[in-house]
């Protein structure tokens, strides 16, 4: 199965998050990287990993903002997508993991299937967040086939 890894970074955690989670599926799976995702280059038949922190008051991470506003302003069909959402953040914040949350919810209602709940890592508990989001893709990456 094709893997597009969609990344939403400022500081590289997320970044950090997808060259992981890329590593573990490499062997299986023909796996691209996207750090400044353009939605007319991204397969829909692929599986859609999208690993985003959180920026400023809960907003998508500039680098990701044109993907997440064509989402909003096209709305385009994407029923034939499976995805899963990797979102970091901090607890300390009231709008813990917002832009995962929101990229979540946007993908849901243009009829994407998620494939696995949402990983939310907090990073004021898990200072290396690539751990836990390995442990996650590791429990469940059989079942991409």
């Amino acid at each position: 199965m094709d893997i597009e890894i969609i990344v939403g970074s400022t500081l590289g955690s997320a970044e950090y998050v997808a060259d992981e989670l890329e590593a573990l599926l490499k062997d299986d799976h023909q796996v691209k990287i996207h750090l400044n995702a353009e939605f007319s280059e991204l397969n829909p038949s692929a599986f859609w990993l999208i690993c985003s922190s959180t920026h400023g008051a809960g907003d998508v991470p500039d680098n990701l903002q044109p993907f997440f506003q064509h989402l909003l302003e096209q709305q385009p069909d994407l029923s034939m997508v499976s995805y899963s959402v990797v979102a970091i953040g901090s607890s300390s914040y009231d709008t813990f993991c917002g832009a995962g949350k929101d990229l979540d919810q946007q993908m849901e209602k243009l009829g994407a299937k998620s494939l696995k709940p949402r990983l939310e890592i907090d990073v004021d508990l898990e200072p290396v967040p690539e751990e836990p989001a390995a442990l996650w893709l590791k429990s469940w990456k059989n079942e991409l086939i």
